[in-house]
């Protein structure tokens, strides 16, 4: 009897042991998604993708980025770190590097080489930029680096900065179609990796075409085909459905499919792929798979959000997502992962499409404020102080201002006053008032929590409300503004609690509350704010 006992205890103490965490958590990030897609599209999406998440799991409506640039490298950056750009330090896409008067790129790394031949400047790519750890560093070492981390992603740095510091791999796509990595993870891609890339599935995508998803009165929630604010795949064919994507391959190669839903079906594929592979959830030692969708930014970029083209990306990946549960359902189990998918920024609307409903707002070329910002240094002071002009940053020439023997403040007074007198400036900080924050300026507060004093820009702009820059068909994103901070998160599978929220949260409390879910250490730079709605079991 008292052997009896004692096993039973065993196997209770195992079972407990193995419930304290999944055994698989797949991170799924969705490049330039709105929470309001998943309201203007609902009544077209099937129950077993978006709605399947949203109706079984516990949904965030009121989430929020609380800095600015909202953009991809950042956005990544800020969910799997739990914290901001100016703690993290991947402040942009890329950023301007006074000492070398170039742009860096935010996953640059000249001493790592790529694994796969022909993708060499491709390939040259690691987290070394990045400045805090990830919940995925964070998990590495609480099991001791027996729980595996993959980073998947057309883009690099969609998959490389939420894989962290110590991921078992990341891959992401070359312009040739193959998935490739670099040196930091390996020597060797992995022999299921280089199979799926002689298998040039992408192909059958390409022979497809792209043609709507369901019938064309579906779309009624978007503007007609062929609508005056939208760009091209083909710069010699007006943008209606169906597209020849096979005619675009032979003129720009694998690149085109990125700018359709079957960039996401393609990586789907991979992702799948990897957690055969890889073994990812086959043990009770806690795994985690970070994918993220970035075809819906490369079509929403061109087409913009208003289109047939955004619409029918958004059904199909909601059908990709259905598959994407079914097959964790079958090999990993329905108890036994927990899901997140949220969105590394929103978008903002097109300005002619406002502007043609009356809302007096505009595009304005970078390179028209980068040259009226030239004209007024030479004007004012005699001589261009201007060095570069990105990320709504302005870098003036500290050593010229020197020898000229003006004074920096006076001279960075001088160009906000002139700043502030055109019509898509909204506010204008300089360092000094960046640095001193008091928390009580909206707009102060973005910039504050994305500014990094050794990398960042003498001053920083704000754009008026609507006005976008360099944009005249499609959209883009970066304000702070909700069309560009307000994101959906879901939570969906182990230990979830049925529920919604339309408290105001902000992206930088995920990666901590994920730590409580799994009982880990917090990420190095959070500020340790958490989601209790999915902590309190009711």
């Amino acid at each position: 009897m008292r052997k009896i006992v004692l096993f039973l205890v065993c196997v209770f103490s195992i079972s407990s042991q193995a419930q304290q965490r999944p055994k698989l958590v797949v991170g799924i990030v969705v490049d330039q998604m709105k929470m309001e897609y998943l309201y203007r599209y609902s009544d077209d999406y099937s129950t077993k993708g978006f709605k399947r998440l949203m109706d079984k799991g516990f949904t965030f409506y009121n989430m929020n980025y609380n800095y600015v640039p909202t953009y991809t490298a950042p956005g990544h950056a800020s969910i799997y770190t739990g914290t901001t750009p100016a703690v993290h330090g991947i402040i942009g896409n890329d950023w301007y590097i006074r000492s070398t008067g170039k742009n860096m790129y935010c996953t640059d790394d000249a001493s790592v080489k790529t694994l796969v031949e022909g993708s060499e400047k491709e390939g040259a790519m690691s987290p070394k930029n990045l400045l805090s750890t990830t919940i995925t560093d964070e998990l590495r070492m609480a099991t001791n680096f027996k729980g595996k981390v993959i980073g998947l992603s057309i883009k690099d740095r969609g998959a490389i900065l939420p894989a962290g510091h110590f991921a078992n791999w990341a891959f992401w796509s070359s312009k040739s179609g193959a998935f490739i990595s670099s040196s930091f993870y390996g020597d060797k891609m992995p022999d299921w990796v280089t199979k799926f890339n002689a298998e040039k599935n992408y192909m059958k995508y390409i022979n497809a075409g792209w043609s709507l998803l369901k019938p064309i009165d579906t779309y009624n929630e978007s503007l007609t085909d062929n609508n005056p604010y939208e760009g091209r795949l083909d710069k010699s064919l007006p943008p209606v459905f169906p597209y020849d994507l096979n005619k675009i391959y032979k003129e720009k190669g694998m690149e085109v499919l990125k700018s359709t839903p079957f960039g996401n079906d393609f990586l789907a594929e991979l992702a799948m792929r990897a957690i055969d592979g890889e073994e990812l959830g086959k043990d009770n030692i806690t795994d985690f798979l970070a994918v993220s969708f970035s075809s819906t930014d490369y079509v929403g970029h061109t087409f913009g959000p208003r289109s047939m083209e955004v619409q029918d990306t958004y059904l199909r990946l909601d059908l990709t997502i259905a598959s994407f549960l079914e097959y964790l359902d079958k090999t990993v189990g329905k108890d036994n992962y927990l899901v997140f998918l949220t969105a590394d920024h929103a978008v903002a609307e097109n300005p002619a499409y406002l502007k043609d409903h009356k809302y007096d707002v505009t595009n304005v070329p970078s390179k028209e404020t980068y040259n009226a910002l030239n004209k007024f240094s030479t004007d004012a002071f005699g001589v261009n102080l201007v060095l570069n002009y990105s990320n709504y940053n302005i870098y003036l020439n500290k050593d010229l201002i020197k020898e000229k023997g003006l004074e920096l403040a006076k001279v960075k007074q001088s160009f906000k006053d002139f700043l502030m007198s055109l019509d898509h400036v909204k506010r204008v900080y300089t360092q000094e008032e960046i640095l001193g924050a008091t928390g009580q300026d909206y707009y102060l507060n973005f910039i504050f929590k994305g500014y990094d004093p050794k990398v960042n820009g003498d001053l920083v702009i704000v754009q008026g409300t609507g006005y976008l820059e360099s944009i005249e068909t499609g959209t883009t994103h970066g304000t702070p503004n909700s069309y560009d901070t307000n994101v959906p998160l879901l939570f969906y599978g182990w230990q979830v609690p049925k529920g919604g929220s339309y408290k105001k949260a902000y992206i930088t409390e995920i990666a901590p509350t994920l730590s409580k879910m799994l009982k880990i250490t917090f990420p190095n730079g959070t500020e340790s704010e958490v989601l209790e709605e999915v902590l309190i079991k009711k």
